[in-house]
């Protein structure tokens, strides 16, 4: 007997046989794997619904907690900040020179700093300021490093050379001592801290794009828009530019972070925003010299707030990275 005489299909079977056939083909939908939620749920007699790309990038990204955690912590960190002249008990910079030194209470949430200022409405307020600088600066170098990277890919060659050499020389400029000097010539305004931020910040995201464009330069869809007689500057924005938006996101909300802690330590040194403005860097600065004393919460909180935003930024960043990437590893 050969081996197709020997197998059976299931409409062969007798009526007596049907029973088993389905239970075992019961046990085979149950072995198999759990479908994929951000591609498309297999249900048994059920037709496949087709999802959009903002939907499977949803449902991706609110798989993972962390940055679902970060993006709701980090909206209302901004809320309260910016919200701030509704939200905290006092105005800014409200002194009450006769006020006692206190630490976090039912009348000052985070206690009361030298100079009688409740320390819960400074915080917010001074968030005002970091939390700009630092979306600015995250915005800025995202744009002029897109710019500089998509250039550098896109036409290759004499300009592909200048550009990256100019991005070396940029990477191996020593950053703090730069931001300084600038600060100190320019004078130490929001828009000149911002400038000088995102000027050495914008050199990572010029590399991570002119990767992607030289990839991406060589696709069906670019050729064809080359060869219907685009504009180069109409390949890059409306071609080469749709198709990056999950990289460019990603190195946003790093750059961000990384903003907000060069902000804030050029504020611990000195360099950064000057009286009567604050930050939470400027705070911290204020109160090194209450470590390991009893009024040593006027460093924990600022320090807080710093480790949180850049927590919820990271956060952020890495769900937005898998969202965007389904084939990256968790």
């Amino acid at each position: 007997m050969t081996a197709q005489d020997d197998s059976l299909r299931i409409d062969d079977l007798g009526d007596e046989a049907a029973p088993l056939a389905d239970d075992r083909i019961e046990e085979i939908i149950e072995e198999l794997p759990e479908a994929d939620e951000g591609d498309l749920q297999l249900v048994v007699g059920a037709d496949p619904v087709a999802r959009s790309q903002f939907q499977l990038i949803s449902r991706r990204f609110l798989r993972h907690r962390m940055a679902v955690i970060g993006l709701i912590l980090l909206i209302v960190i901004m809320v309260m900040c910016f919200g701030a002249s509704w939200i905290a008990p006092y105005p800014p910079h409200k002194q009450d020179l006769l006020a006692p030194v206190i630490g976090p209470s039912r009348h000052h949430l985070f206690g009361v700093d030298q100079l009688g200022r409740d320390y819960f409405s400074e915080i917010l307020y001074a968030g005002q300021i970091s939390l700009k600088i630092g979306l600015a600066v995250g915005i800025l170098s995202t744009v002029v490093g897109f710019a500089a990277g998509s250039i550098a890919g896109y036409f290759g060659g004499t300009v592909d050379n200048l550009l990256m050499r100019l991005t070396d020389l940029f990477l191996v400029i020593p950053a703090i001592a730069v931001l300084a000097v600038a600060l100190k010539g320019f004078g130490f305004k929001d828009v000149t801290i911002i400038l000088v931020l995102a000027g050495l910040a914008w050199m990572s995201v010029a590399r991570v794009v002119r990767s992607q464009v030289l990839s991406i330069r060589e696709k069906e869809f670019v050729e064809a828009a080359r060869a219907a007689g685009g504009s180069s500057r109409r390949i890059i924005l409306k071609h080469i530019l749709p198709n990056m938006i999950g990289p460019l996101m990603v190195n946003a909300t790093l750059g961000i972070a990384g903003a907000i802690i060069a902000e804030a330590t050029l504020s611990f040194l000195g360099f950064g925003v000057q009286p009567p403005k604050s930050s939470w860097g400027k705070m911290l600065s204020d109160a090194e010299g209450v470590i390991g004393g009893k009024q040593s919460y006027l460093l924990y909180f600022p320090g807080l707030m710093l480790l949180l935003v850049v927590l919820c930024v990271n956060f952020l960043g890495d769900g937005l990275r898998d969202a965007f990437d389904p084939q990256a590893k968790h």
